[in-house]
């Protein structure tokens, strides 16, 4: 029986967590911060600790490590477990305070740093399932950071459970650990011969049993718009103005759909979430959203006509229209790997818990890795209210999490 305690996990994990490694969405380098790499280093330290003698970190943040296979059988494809380190830039990450309300009793937590900050079954209705278990939080003025080192602490915990069980068969497995997740460089400098995977799975998912292999395609959207400038003074008849006519192509986009706050599920939608510019020329940045690349193309071609009606009301203005690839749906690619995903459900249900297939709203780093030649799903850890104060997580996801490793590093070796 493979069994993780939840409070030795929770340890590990609140550890991490105090290391501040937010990632910066305007940074222009690799990391886009230095901190990021704090905590690689410690994981280097923590896995030589172990014994786990091939392991290095880079100039980039990325942590590289191998527990080698010990299994007779031939032909066994290494298998990759992955997690990001970097947080979120939308809430604080500096000088978390993890808590850990070691027996959760069913009523509100109040965050004892923001007494505003309550985190109760009604806004977080998965927390029923925790009653009498732990769940950690942060104290109320920053995240807590489950985003994703939930994930590096089950693979830590799973990788010392090998280390400590040499009787457990399984192939050669591959860990990693990524910079820049956050801010969707989590495989920009990625050594893909270094890590020498053939599949792998990011954990990086939600309540416990979710299993996650589709995700948006992505891509951003860019609208130059250039109008005619002149001197105000003399403007009359004369200045078409940029920022004008950007506001009334944002006017211009349906109010009841197709935006992220009118869809849910499998529905696709179009967000701007950038204005910049001045009277002679504004920029208007969009992301792109859908599970189907051809309705992708669509939703470009509907919002390029929007525009270009707009613009066309405005006499002398032009206007660009301009696409940038970001990542595609994993499912495309695993549905050619049909065992990756399968596998992973065989896992979890070992680990004693119900499977939930789900599809990711967003992307993670399996996106990407999908398609630079390592088919990867996303696994749950537990994490909840992500990016935010309310952020939590119960450790005995935390636990089946590292317990869903082991499964399923063992069943890759059972199906060779």
């Amino acid at each position: 029986m493979i069994q993780i305690s939840p409070d030795t996990i929770a340890d590990r994990f609140m550890r991490y967590v105090r290391i501040d490694t937010q990632s910066d969405p305007n940074g222009t380098v690799h990391p886009t911060t230095e901190k990021q790499k704090d905590l690689s280093k410690l994981l280097l330290k923590e896995l030589y600790g172990m014994g786990i003698t091939d392991a290095s970190t880079d100039e980039y943040g990325y942590v590289y490590a191998t527990i080698p296979g010990n299994s007779d059988k031939k032909d066994i494809p290494a298998i990759c477990f992955c997690a990001h380190v970097d947080t979120a830039p939308d809430c604080s990450g500096y000088n978390v305070k993890p808590i850990h309300h070691r027996y959760y009793d069913g009523n509100d937590i109040v965050l004892p740093d923001d007494n505003t900050q309550i985190l109760n079954v009604n806004n977080s209705p998965y927390l029923k399932e925790h009653i009498g278990y732990g769940v950690i939080t942060a104290s109320g003025l920053t995240l807590l950071g489950a985003d994703d080192k939930s994930g590096v602490a089950a693979i830590m915990e799973a990788a010392l459970y090998f280390i400590q069980n040499p009787r457990l068969k399984h192939g050669d497995i591959k860990i990693l650990f990524t910079p820049d997740e956050e801010v969707g460089k989590g495989t920009a400098k990625m050594d893909m011969q270094k890590l020498g995977a053939a599949f792998g799975y990011t954990l990086d998912g939600g309540e416990a049993g979710s299993l996650e292999d589709e995700t948006f395609s992505a891509d951003g959207a860019t609208i130059i718009i250039n109008g005619v400038i002149t001197h105000p003074g003399y403007a009359k008849n004369k200045l078409v103005n940029a920022l004008k006519i950007a506001s009334a192509v944002l006017d211009a986009l349906p109010k009841n759909e197709w935006s992220p706050e009118t869809t849910e599920k499998m529905q696709g939608f179009v967000h701007p979430v950038a204005v910049n510019g001045i009277a002679e020329k504004a920029t208007l940045q969009f992301i792109v959203r859908d599970f189907d690349d051809a309705m992708l193309q669509q939703h470009h071609a509907r919002l390029k006509a929007v525009a270009e009606n707009v613009v066309a009301t405005f006499a002398g203005a032009t206007m660009q229209y301009s696409i940038q690839e970001q990542y595609r749906n994993m499912k495309n690619v695993l549905n050619n790997h049909p065992q990756v995903a399968a596998y992973a459900a065989e896992a979890i249900q070992r680990a004693g818990l119900t499977v939930k297939k789900e599809s990711i709203r967003g992307g993670t780093d399996g996106s990407r890795f999908s398609y630079i030649g390592m088919p990867c799903p996303n696994i749950f850890t537990g994490m909840q209210n992500i990016h935010s104060k309310l952020e939590w997580i119960g450790t005995k996801d935390m636990a089946k999490a590292a317990e869903t490793i082991v499964h399923l590093s063992m069943i890759w070796e059972e199906h060779a």
